[in-house]
């Protein structure tokens, strides 16, 4: 099933939320909402407040990862210290998704690029919102109950 995609112009939570609407299917079960929760130091991201009413409205949890490269989003203990810092944890319930182990280790076959994922706390996760803020430009992309 390939995804539904919508964008807009308009930088307001209503228009998130009113794209939810449109996408005309209601998320159920454990909802993740994967957005960029912000850099250390940076103040360009969207902030908590912006996203509240969608999350509030799929009733999910904010997911993250740590990073592979250096800063304050490398390692599980900074990175919740940044979002702590930046206001997620006040909001909503967040999971990093790579915090604790074993690493669950899935094969993708004729992989070009990537050739496996290692994610262990990925079986908690059922649907996702997936938010890509791009300029002026919010893409929504709700992926399928698998």
């Amino acid at each position: 099933m390939k995804s539904k995609v919508l964008f807009t112009k308009a930088m307001k939570p209503e228009a998130v939320l009113k794209m939810y609407t449109l996408l005309g299917k209601e998320l159920t079960g454990r909802i993740a909402v994967k957005l960029h929760s912000g850099e250390a130091g940076n103040q360009n991201f969207l902030r908590p407040e912006f996203f509240k009413p969608i999350i509030e409205a799929v009733g999910g949890t904010v997911v993250e990862c740590n990073t592979a490269y250096d800063g304050e989003r490398n390692s599980s203990e900074k990175h919740w210290k940044t979002l702590h810092n930046h206001g997620w944890t006040k909001y909503f319930p967040v999971d990093l998704l790579d915090e604790e182990g074993p690493d669950l280790e899935l094969s993708i076959p004729d992989g070009h690029v990537i050739k496996k994922i290692m994610w262990e706390n990925i079986c908690r996760i059922m649907t996702a919102c997936w938010f890509y803020p791009i300029l002026k430009v919010i893409r929504w992309e709700a992926t399928a109950e698998r």
